[in-house]
């Protein structure tokens, strides 16, 4: 379902794309972050543009990357 995203909802996406951009190279995350940030600032773009995005097919994207960031804190030790 096409629909357009809020400023603050929009904030959360680019937060989300800044810290998986911030994943160590050294990490088994970055790769998959890398797809993931792709994705997400394509959405980014669009939206800034003026479009519509699945909203459900965004959310379903940031709920994946902050369980990958949440994988990746784990993995280093800052997360329990």
């Amino acid at each position: 379902m096409a629909k357009a995203v809020d400023e603050q909802y929009l904030g959360l996406v680019k937060r989300l794309v800044d810290r998986m951009e911030r994943l160590s190279a050294d990490s088994t995350y970055a790769h998959r972050a890398s797809g993931l940030r792709g994705s997400l600032l394509q959405y980014v773009e669009c939206i800034e543009a003026g479009g519509t995005v699945d909203k459900m097919e965004l959310d379903d994207l940031v709920e994946v990357g902050f369980k990958l960031l949440k994988a990746a804190a784990e993995e280093i030790g800052g997360a329990k």
